[in-house]
């Protein structure tokens, strides 16, 4: 091995994975990564169709506050502005009420923007905008921290109903994926904080929401890749990594792996576990299956099985309208591609988006994708409820294209959830990175990619010091 560049695996080709990757790349290191699937990008991919217009296995939304991502993706080479459609806050139903930034605010500093949604919500009285406002003003005095315990449900329990409904239930559900009675409100003020209050990736506003005029593939994995092979790094897909353990010397770790069938090992200086909290334990338990557990590998392992994960089902559609008066194709506000929507046990859906206006594609007919977190994974009952969701609240008959449920999309997050962290002490040259892992957020992209690269940050410095303790 090259002591003064070290050889790192990432096993995992998810958002966390290539990050880290490139991450490793960049800071000097000899890196191969491996992933299990024929595809690149985890939980957040392309669906590859061969059709002119991939779908995803999910409708993401990023927003301004991701700033890592971001900068990844510049980083690869993405033209942001033609990636991304950025628009303002904007959680409208499709009668026109809810938060909206208006044009001329939208250009004001944060929080500003977001208080000229909040003063001018359509459908929301002097009492409901107040009752928001004396409640975020009270969650900033407290520097946005409540009792670890707390649920967001107990941390809103003043708030107005409307408020509730048109901004505190889709937040919650679309941020943390998991319902308000149930949601960590620790985590929700922490997101709250970064979108509102933080700062945003130069040319956007942290609130700016911005969502992908591209399949998924485009945003990171495909020009991640180019990216690191371009630089000699190795990228190994349909490769399952099937044992991992200390090399007989001790000093490094050997990885075993399949590939079509054909099993082969190498070493390597150190090891960085990027696949699901399921994977990266069954390969801490492969490497001390022969030793045993330590009191720390073992407690690891228990956290990461103990996760529990909460569904999100994306029901891809065309849409026809019905009302009366007829017209060519369903009324949508022209300033938006996303419109919130009313959800409940029966209409479960919090999100439509315009796929026509963000794939650029012909408006006739309409391409939409409707969102349910925290989803059912019956799919035929999902798709009647979102058809009867869809004539009830906006008058469309839906032409259903392709259901997708991702059953383990996030995990749980909830009150006091104990999440593992990124290393275990006492074994060195093993790091763990994921949405997962110990951090201030629920899983989202830019909670993935800011694990990965904190992980390599910390092996690598790992890395020197044991170099600077054997001279």
């Amino acid at each position: 091995m090259d002591r003064g560049r070290p050889h790192i695996a990432v096993v995992g080709g998810g958002w966390s994975g290539l990050a880290a990757a490139v991450r490793a790349t960049e800071r000097g290191a000899r890196v191969t990564l491996f992933e299990a699937s024929r595809q690149w990008g985890g939980r957040a991919r392309t669906l590859e169709s061969g059709a002119s217009t991939d779908q995803d296995n999910g409708q993401h939304i990023l927003i301004g506050a991701y700033t890592e991502t971001l900068a990844l993706m510049a980083q690869l080479g993405v033209a942001l502005p033609e990636a991304l459609q950025a628009q303002a806050l904007s959680l409208r139903f499709p009668d026109g009420s809810g938060l909206h930034t208006p044009g001329w605010a939208q250009r004001w500093p944060a929080p500003l923007d977001a208080l000229a949604a909040i003063l001018l919500a359509r459908g929301w009285s002097w009492t409901d905008r107040l009752g928001l406002l004396r409640a975020t003003t009270a969650w900033r005095w407290r520097g946005f921290a409540c009792p670890a315990d707390w649920t967001v449900a107990r941390l809103c329990a003043g708030l107005p109903p409307r408020v509730l409904q048109d901004m505190v239930e889709p937040m919650c559900v679309s941020a943390l994926n998991t319902p308000p009675e149930r949601a960590s409100a620790q985590v929700f003020l922490r997101v709250l904080k970064d979108s509102l209050m933080g700062r945003g990736y130069p040319g956007y506003r942290p609130a700016q929401m911005l969502l992908p005029r591209q399949d998924l593939g485009a945003l990171v994995p495909k020009p991640a890749l180019a990216w690191l092979q371009q630089r000699g790094a190795q990228a190994r897909a349909g490769c399952r990594v099937t044992a991992l353990r200390h090399t007989p010397t001790g000093t490094h770790w050997r990885l075993d792996w399949v590939s079509e069938g054909i099993t082969e090992a190498d070493d390597f200086d150190a090891v960085l576990l990027a696949c699901t909290a399921t994977e990266a334990a069954r390969l801490v338990e492969s490497a001390f299956a022969q030793t045993g557990f330590t009191p720390e590998a073992a407690r690891w392992v228990g956290m990461a099985r103990g996760l529990r994960y909460e569904p999100i089902a994306t029901v891809y559609a065309t849409a026809h309208p019905t009302h009366a008066g007829g017209g060519t194709s369903p009324l949508w506000p022209a300033d938006t591609a996303l419109m919130a929507l009313r959800s409940s046990a029966c209409h479960p859906a919090q999100f439509v988006f315009n796929r026509s206006r963000l794939l650029g594609l012909a408006l006739q007919p309409l391409q939409v994708a409707f969102v349910v977190s925290a989803a059912s994974t019956d799919k035929s009952a999902l798709e009647q409820a979102i058809a009867e969701q869809a004539l009830s609240q906006l008058d469309w008959r839906l032409e259903l294209q392709q259901t997708v449920v991702e059953k383990r999309a996030t995990f749980a997050c909830e009150p006091g959830l104990q999440r593992p962290p990124a290393s275990m002490a006492g074994l060195a040259g093993l790091w763990v990175a994921g949405d997962y892992v110990a951090g201030p957020y629920p899983a989202t992209l830019e909670g993935a990619v800011r694990s990965g690269q904190q992980a390599v940050d910390g092996l690598l410095e790992e890395q020197r010091q044991q170099q600077l303790q054997a001279q």
